[in-house]
């Protein structure tokens, strides 16, 4: 029986078991993966403490800091993802892929989410050489240059804003007949000299050759299809929250994003805390998700231990 399991092995959850280590609470720490979604971001520059890092080294770097202070408190089982999160007498009970189960007084969540991806002819291929899913990771990488964001949505257009602030231009396809950002928001943008919004425009192709040189999408009214040359394009066609295992467990929102109190990273169910970006927190950033997940895991210490 343990005092605590964590669930996924990102920044939140990382920074959590070292302060569940020098806490001293017993935690079982579960991952899939290490280092979240930023392993595949060739250049980070916004981990604070490090001007620039590859996201395989962030990722190495997290898991050998968890592992120092591990020893004797964390318990760490990697490869595995949890399958079903169930309420016993005593706590909870997670059932992890391969069969196994661990049970706890507490559990914090922190398993993250994933990009939905751009499903057309080239996006895989060139991801990494043209095709980005993190403006923050790999926006500057593209200064001065022609760039394009597909989606319509707040997370597009506050890519859109970042964007503007190097590159030489920025395109925005949206596939429907109207923006889904805030009307604010979509003004102010979409306002800059640089900037240009495209409605009804579902996006075809990427096209290239060893990187990214330019984007097809056909113009719904017209049927026609049309090519932006552009050396980057940036994706944001929103997140799905890896939270199924906690299903009737606690309350979601309406993009299964764990409802958590901002304050305590408290869920609505009795003794479960989640932070980073598999809940319902305002922005998704390394960094914000490394605080939600040592400000979890003080609150989990003292419930656990003064209550």
């Amino acid at each position: 029986m343990y005092d605590l399991i964590i669930i996924g092995g990102g920044p939140a959850g990382i920074s959590a078991g070292v302060y569940a280590s020098r806490k001293q609470l017993k935690t079982i720490f579960i991952t899939k993966e290490w280092g979240g979604q930023s392993v595949v971001s060739t250049d980070i520059q916004n981990w604070i403490g490090t001007p620039s890092i590859a996201g395989d080294k962030l990722a190495s770097d997290l898991q050998s800091h968890l592992k120092t202070y591990a020893d004797g408190h964390v318990d760490i089982v990697s490869g595995q993802t949890v399958s079903t999160l169930t309420k016993t007498d005593n706590g909870y009970q997670a059932t992890l892929s391969d069969s196994s189960t661990y049970e706890a007084r507490a559990v914090l969540i922190t398993s993250g989410s994933s990009r939905r991806r751009l499903a057309v002819p080239g996006a895989d291929e060139f991801e990494h050489k043209g095709v980005t899913y993190c403006a923050s990771c790999d926006g500057p990488i593209f200064a001065g240059q022609d760039v394009a964001v597909v989606g319509g949505g707040n997370a597009g257009f506050e890519t859109a804003a970042q964007l503007l602030a190097y590159a030489k231009s920025v395109t925005l396809l949206q596939r429907g007949a109207a923006f889904k950002a805030d009307p604010v928001t979509v003004e102010r943008v979409l306002s800059h000299e640089n900037m240009t919004g495209i409605l009804n425009a579902t996006t075809k192709e990427v096209v290239a050759d060893k990187f990214v040189n330019g984007l097809t999408y056909t113009d719904s009214q017209t049927n026609k299809d049309v090519t932006l040359p552009v050396t980057g394009i940036f994706v944001e066609i929103g997140m799905i929250p890896n939270t199924d295992f906690a299903d009737g467990i606690l309350e979601r929102d309406e993009y299964n994003r764990i409802k958590i109190d901002p304050w305590t990273q408290k869920t609505s169910a009795e003794n479960i805390w989640a932070a980073g970006d598999c809940t319902n927190v305002k922005y998704h950033q390394n960094n914000i998700s490394a605080g939600d997940g040592v400000k979890a895991l003080e609150d989990i210490y003292v419930s656990l231990k003064t209550k």
